[in-house]
């Protein structure tokens, strides 16, 4: 049987985009439920302030949605991967076992019709925003998220919200070449990794990249936003192929 693999990131759902949530869904009843495997590399949620969003009173109804959605699929038989972005890496347990969702770290290497394929977020590729790499190191900390998750969930979230407004200014005053991927980090990533193709979200620039390393030329696929009109990567025997809606 052809193993096809759907690959999706950056969705962030939120409650104030009730057309994005409905596209997830309906992506997940038609698209995903015909696959063998769904990968969600990051920023699946616009934010996760903790698990406690699943049984909190005051957690997002859209937390336990999602979930349930990711279980049908799970429950099919449809195998569901999920990785941290710069804005769901709270999730974690409860979540997962809640989903079914398997945890996949950043990077992952796996193999997609025979072919090894490397996973990334992407985030760590743009090692010349020297200011969000300094947010990411302290924001992945144990001793931030223990600090952080100690909080009622009501202050997380409005913490997260400053934050967003904080990200939004800073994004808008950043030159754009600075926030998109580093050339000498991406051929780094696939020498560690051993593979001559990679998939990634983050920086909202779906494209299909070649680059040579070491004498070997890789591709580098780079997963749509769903901002706009959002899409996946599909990949199977034929090959990989971007799909947006």
């Amino acid at each position: 049987m052809t193993q096809r693999a759907l690959f999706v990131s950056d969705l962030h759902l939120a409650g104030e985009r009730p057309a994005t949530n409905q596209q997830f869904f309906r992506f997940l009843r038609e698209e995903a439920a015909r696959a063998q495997a769904l990968y969600v590399l990051g920023d699946l949620f616009e934010y996760w302030a903790g698990d406690d969003e699943l049984k909190d009173p005051a957690g997002d109804p859209l937390a336990a949605e999602v979930t349930r959605g990711f279980r049908r699929l799970v429950d099919a038989g449809i195998p569901v991967h999920f990785m941290h972005g710069n804005r769901d890496f709270l999730a974690s347990g409860g979540f997962l076992g809640a989903s079914g969702a398997q945890f996949l770290r950043d990077p992952s290497v796996v193999k997609i019709a025979g072919e090894p394929v490397a996973l990334l977020h992407g985030d760590t590729l743009c090692t010349d925003d020297r200011d969000y790499q300094n947010w990411r190191l302290k924001a992945r900390s144990a001793e931030f998220q223990r600090e952080f998750l100690a909080k009622p969930l009501t202050e997380r979230h409005a913490a997260i919200g400053g934050m967003r407004d904080k990200s939004k200014k800073v994004t808008a005053a950043t030159p754009a070449e600075i926030m998109d991927v580093n050339p000498d980090a991406v051929r780094q990533a696939f020498r560690s990794l051993r593979v001559k193709r990679m998939i990634h979200g983050h920086t909202h620039r779906p494209a299909r990249h070649e680059i040579e390393v070491d004498g070997a030329l890789c591709e580098r696929w780079v997963l749509p936003d769903w901002y706009g009109r959002g899409g996946y990567l599909a990949l199977d025997d034929v090959g990989p192929r971007l799909v947006s809606f």
